[in-house]
C-alpha cells in the first residue's frame, strides 16, 4: 500500500507460515527484499519460540534494541482475518533518537 511506504519505519508482515506478505519501502531497505521468503530462519531459538506463540495465541512483543549505534523499538503484533482467525504477524520497527521524552497524561 502506498500509504505504508510513506512511514519513516519499517513494516514488515507475514502469514501464519512466517512467510512475508508485505514489506513497506522502509522494510525493504532495511531487509532486502524477503517477499515470499520464511522469516523464520532469520530468527534465534529464542525469537523463534515468541513467533510461534504470537503466531498461536495471539498477543505482542515490544522491546527496544541497539544495532551499530541506532537505537530501535520493535513492535511485534498479531493481524487478524475477518472473523477474527489469526492471520499472521505485523512487525514496526522504528528508529528511537537519542533523547527520548516521557510523559505521563491521566
Amino acid at each position: 500500500m502506498e500509504l505504508f511506504d510513506l512511514l519513516d519505519c519499517a513494516l514488515t508482515a507475514c502469514d501464519t507460515e512466517g512467510v512475508v506478505i508485505y514489506q513497506n519501502e522502509r522494510s525493504v531497505a532495511v531487509n532486502g527484499d524477503v517477499g515470499g521468503r520464511s522469516l523464520l530462519p532469520c530468527h534465534n531459538e529464542r525469537s523463534l519460540s515468541i513467533i510461534r506463540r504470537l503466531l498461536s495465541e495471539g498477543g505482542r512483543n515490544v522491546y527496544t534494541i541497539e544495532k551499530r549505534g541506532t537505537r530501535k523499538l520493535i513492535y511485534q503484533t498479531v493481524w487478524r482475518r475477518d472473523g477474527g482467525a489469526i492471520g499472521g504477524l505485523v512487525e514496526f520497527s522504528m528508529e528511537l533518537p537519542d533523547e527520548l521524552p516521557h510523559y505521563v497524561r491521566e
